[in-house]
């Protein structure tokens, strides 16, 4: 064979070894299934279709639906055999934390208001369907006498309590200080600031060393803005009562950490959160130019409950789309 007839064989060689290996790794990719979340660039942006509910609002009648996860969310046994209970979690970022904790191998209770019932059935059919255990306990966090029921509750029908997170909020768009009545004031007070502390103290009756406390501030608490300057105090209320906590419960060996989303998809832009032309353009602000869905937030308030994270209490976790961490 000559030089040059060697050299025609060779490259020949090579060809078919190069498509083959090309034929081979396409077959590859079309054998691994697709991915069951969208990248985040497949996430809604604004402008939003205009809607309106009346409070509090559900997620399934929302457009487009947020996402919680559902059809995203894979677990790791990160909180196997752990006991937790979630206000506010049939929709939004708590019903994230949920079907989250429930694939984390957890027993949870989620409390919500009657009118979100459908809502929360759904959340407790997805527990469920983990195997693990779900209660529901709906009721209104503005009465103390309710909120030591419901922590009696859940720890009875849990056989244990070993996570709480104080999810739930009111949030209601008012143009300036002259237009939030005292019952207003009042029942945003109640609902963020005075149920997570009657609630608090009800666990720790029933709480020991290893139990977790994740609060829900938000980045409002940094840097409120002006037509929700009473949701946003109690945003700053939270995020110091955290730090207080961690410090107070170290001793205990009960850690206590917050979750400050920015701007996120759920409920409470739709049933007052939020004014028709700010719900149109949610989230356009925010460094990547839209709102967060609660699926992406879900894995910090693991983190947040994780026991491998045992050295971490009274840190704020921030999801904000690129605007930084509430002071």
């Amino acid at each position: 064979m000559s030089d040059t007839d060697r050299r025609t064989f060779v490259a020949g060689v090579a060809a078919l070894s190069a498509a083959s290996a090309t034929s081979v790794a396409a077959q590859e990719a079309q054998s691994v299934p697709p991915a069951t979340t969208p990248g985040a660039a497949a996430f809604p942006r604004p402008p939003f279709p205009l809607q309106r509910q009346p409070w509090p609002g559900l997620a399934s009648k929302m457009n487009p639906k947020p996402d919680h996860g559902e059809q995203s969310y894979k677990g790791s046994g990160k909180l196997l055999g752990k006991k937790a209970l979630i206000t506010g979690g049939d929709s939004g970022i708590g019903r994230a934390a949920a079907i989250a904790y429930a694939r984390e191998g957890a027993d949870i209770a989620i409390n919500y208001l009657p009118a979100e019932e459908p809502d929360a059935r759904e959340v407790i059919a997805l527990i469920r369907a983990e195997g693990r255990k779900a209660v529901g306990i709906p009721g209104d966090l503005r009465e103390e006498r309710f909120c030591r029921r419901l922590v009696e509750q859940a720890t009875a029908q849990l056989r244990g309590l070993d996570i709480l997170v104080n999810n739930a909020a009111r949030q209601q768009t008012r143009p300036t200080i002259a237009d939030i009545s005292s019952q207003d004031f009042d029942d945003t007070m109640k609902t963020n600031v005075y149920a997570p502390f009657w609630l608090t103290k009800a666990a720790l009756e029933r709480m020991g060393p290893g139990a977790v406390i994740v609060n829900t501030s938000s980045e409002q608490a940094g840097d409120p803005s002006k037509d929700i300057v009473d949701y946003a105090m109690t945003r700053a209320a939270l995020l110091n009562f955290t730090k207080g906590m961690a410090k107070q419960l170290a001793s205990r060996g009960i850690r206590v950490n917050a979750v400050a989303p920015g701007p996120f998809w759920t409920p409470l832009q739709v049933s007052g959160g939020a004014t028709p032309e700010k719900q149109r353009t949610f989230g356009e602000t925010a460094p990547l130019g839209r709102p967060g869905q609660p699926a992406e937030i879900a894995a910090l308030y693991v983190a947040a409950a994780d026991p491998a994270l045992s050295f971490s209490t009274g840190q704020i976790f921030g999801a904000s789309g690129g605007n930084g961490q509430p002071a």
